[in-house]
């Protein structure tokens, strides 16, 4: 079950409430189309060299409403330097396109015009420009994508109403099953629809030099259009595009996705530090069933929060424990099994949470540098870590700190996160007993024996 901003608003306004529900698979059975030829615009810069292998990324959400004070594009070119020095190396930047008005929330996710650029974030150059710093940099920037469904206004309504679904009276309708009444949903059987959005997400490539797409509520859309749509894609050879799925069926590997989203693994998450007081050993079971259909280094992007969470459900200090057991919670994320993402603010340990529609909170950057240093330390380590990013994973979890070992050649790391609110041990695996170690991030030696104690919400990362 996943959020979307627009289904979390549609709750706010019926019931103040916030829940997840079914989403329809709307995959289809015919013959995906060949991959699709058409011209595009003159190709905006030299592509961008360095984007990183998948398993490689350290992962970075901007919404651009809350980012500055401003709330555009220039706001957030500022502060690149700033999130270089996080560690991360892709920017991923929510829909940045005009927003519908008829039937409006003002969600981001409601497309008014694919091609275009919301004015509210500023102009092509703006966009460009943000890009190539990104770029000068060494960090790749990916856009949203919302190829589901497209706002009530987008010109796609009149000039070509067989492109979307309707109903025996036929009405266009919104996505069924979702309460998303601000939305119309599309028709993935038409192949001229298909052809056209495609050629939309083409032309981003081209005209601004983007690096690949972050695609809202993949889950949507039939395996067979993102097959498509991918096969495209890849077809520009002069780019090295990542493609990350907000889903998690395995069928979006198998159409060429680099990632699924880590659905299960933050509600498991919440599940452990709530009332529920889940066992930690349950991530295991989330470690194989994410990665299911994987290949090739296809993995899961994992998070703590998210733009949608982040206003649903609260700040990563009100869900996880507060800032001592939020870095716990992200020690996991980082090291264990995943691609991490951090969410904007999350970073600077924002206490507030940035409420849909996104338009009443700022981010103050100037907040708990102790735990931007702790991030800083995190994401550092992971990017010199071969074993962290393509090791093999040995788990020695318990009932409530979450241990494993992961294994690259000669790169060895070992993490012991305690995700409970008191002092908790764990048992070792008995040939890790007398073996030396290096705290990575406090360069300290250490001894293991058969038994570590760790106090309240303590994570240690080790290596060898």
């Amino acid at each position: 079950m996943y959020r979307t901003m627009k289904f979390t608003l549609l709750w706010m306004l019926l019931s103040g409430s916030f829940f997840a529900c079914d989403k329809k698979d709307n995959t289809t059975t015919q013959t995906p189309p060949a991959a699709v030829s058409d011209s595009i615009p003159p190709q905006y810069g030299t592509p961008f060299a360095n984007v990183p292998d998948r398993q490689d990324v350290n992962l970075y959400q901007i919404n651009m409403r809350a980012f500055s004070q401003a709330g555009n594009f220039n706001g957030v070119t500022a502060r690149l330097d700033s999130i270089k020095a996080l560690g991360i190396n892709v920017i991923y930047l929510m829909p940045i396109y005009p927003v519908g008005v008829t039937n409006s929330v003002n969600s981001p996710y409601c497309v008014k015009n694919y091609r275009a650029i919301n004015a509210e974030f500023g102009n092509l150059s703006d966009l460009k420009a943000l890009v190539d710093g990104a770029h000068s940099r060494n960090m790749a920037v990916i856009l949203d994508w919302v190829a589901n469904h497209t706002s009530w206004d987008n010109a796609w309504i009149s000039d070509h109403k067989d492109w979307y679904q309707q109903d025996a009276s036929g009405n266009i309708v919104s996505p069924p099953g979702t309460g998303w009444t601000d939305v119309a949903q599309l028709n993935f059987n038409n192949q001229s629809m298909r052809q056209t959005m495609i050629r939309s997400m083409k032309y981003w490539v081209y005209a601004a030099n983007i690096d690949g797409f972050r695609c809202d509520y993949a889950d949507g859309p039939p395996v067979d259009f993102w097959k498509q749509a991918i096969d495209t894609l890849r077809n520009i050879t002069t780019h090295k595009l990542l493609m990350m799925a907000e889903g998690k069926r395995s069928g979006n590997f198998s159409a060429g996705f680099d990632y699924n989203f880590g659905f299960s693994f933050y509600e498991n998450l919440k599940d452990i530090y709530g009332t529920a007081n889940k066992p930690v050993t349950s991530i295991d079971a989330i470690n194989t069933s994410d990665y299911l259909g994987t290949g090739n280094g296809q993995q899961m992007v994992r998070y703590i929060t998210n733009h949608d969470v982040n206003s649903s459900d609260g700040t990563p200090q009100q869900l996880f424990g507060g800032a001592n057991g939020a870095m716990a919670a992200f020690a996991i994320v980082a090291c264990m099994e995943s691609v991490p993402m951090i969410y904007n603010g999350q970073e600077v340990g924002m206490a507030v949470p940035i409420t849909f529609p996104f338009t009443t909170v700022k981010i103050n950057w100037n907040t708990n540098p102790d735990v931007t240093a702790n991030y800083k330390a995190i994401l550092a380590f992971r990017s010199s870590s071969t074993a962290i990013r393509r090791g093999t994973l040995t788990s020695f979890s318990n009932t409530d700190v979450c241990a494993f070992k992961k294994v690259s050649g000669a790169d060895q790391i070992i993490v012991l996160s305690n995700l409970r609110n008191a002092n908790e041990d764990v048992t070792l695996p008995s040939d890790l007993n007398g073996s030396v170690w290096t705290n990575a991030l406090t360069g300290a030696t250490i001894t293991l024996s058969g038994q570590t104690s760790l106090t309240p919400y303590q994570y240690i990362i080790l290596k060898k």
